[in-house]
């Protein structure tokens, strides 16, 4: 039976991001996808023009429906938007234990465009963190969720933010470094009394939309073919820099553009 893996996120209508990546990457990864929309967004590679946020009736009823048919064996929750939409699928996922949640705190497009209000932000920290079995934020999402003034600016900083928000309940933290200088890209995952630094090497491009989604989506990829969390990880974050290393042979829209999601596949057509 092949498994099956939830994202519970906004729909990117240009593809590269949100439910529409989180789908593609799990395709990619051999498992199946299933989805609950938490906001519809009318978006492209070069911005993010309208948000919807779907209600937090229709919300739980997605839910429903889907944990109803499902054998959903791992959960990856992206764009929330709203605090009605937090409130509703952490109600859910409080009588769901036992399922393994990677919660990627999106704050904010690849453009910048905010997607995340401040009670929704609150809701988020409250009521979904400590649910979490892995958060992923950015370094700027780190700093954000802690209050800090500035981002981690090197592996210290980010090794003691890691730290710092483990005390707001999730069971593990990724904190992401791709924003910090150099010529790998590091990655602290801290769970339990275990530290891991990821690294890879840096890829230079301007087409990094979705990166963000399809890292925390192959995590949730691995979780559901039962692979340990730092597996998961190790093979989500060595999928991500081949999706960048192939991203420019793309060429989607003016702006910004997808990461390859299908790069090891389409190679072999």
């Amino acid at each position: 039976m092949i498994p099956i893996a939830l994202t519970i996120a906004g729909s990117d209508s240009s593809g590269g991001a949100g439910i529409q990546g989180d789908l593609k990457t799990f395709a990619a990864l051999g498992v199946y996808g299933a989805s609950v929309i938490t906001a519809l967004t009318a978006q492209n590679t070069r911005g993010v023009n309208a948000i919807h946020c779907v209600p937090g009736d229709f919300i739980s009823a997605q839910l429903d429906a889907v944990f109803g048919d499902l054998d959903i064996r791992a959960v990856k929750i992206g764009m929330i938007a709203s605090a009605e939409a937090a409130l509703a699928v952490a109600e859910k996922l409080e009588t769901l234990r036992g399922v393994p949640v990677v919660l990627d705190p999106v704050m904010a497009a690849t453009s910048g465009d905010p997607l995340l209000d401040a009670d929704a932000e609150q809701a988020l920290r409250e009521h979904l963190i400590p649910l979490a079995d892995l958060i992923t934020p950015n370094l700027e999402e780190a700093a954000r969720l802690l209050g800090d003034d500035a981002s981690a600016g090197d592996e210290a900083g980010m090794r003691d933010q890691a730290s710092r928000l483990q005390e707001l309940g999730p069971r593990a933290v990724l904190v992401k470094g791709g924003h910090c200088a150099g010529a790998q890209a590091v990655d602290i995952l801290m769970h339990a009394e275990c530290e891991t630094r990821l690294t890879s090497p840096r890829v230079e491009t301007g087409n990094i939309h979705g990166t963000g989604c399809t890292l925390s989506s192959a995590i949730a990829a691995g979780l559901a073919q039962d692979m340990t969390l730092e597996d998961a990880c190790l093979r989500a974050k060595a999928y991500i820099a081949g999706a960048l290393s192939a991203a420019d042979e793309l060429q989607v829209g003016q702006g910004a553009g997808p990461v390859h999601h299908f790069h090891e596949l389409w190679r072999k057509l």
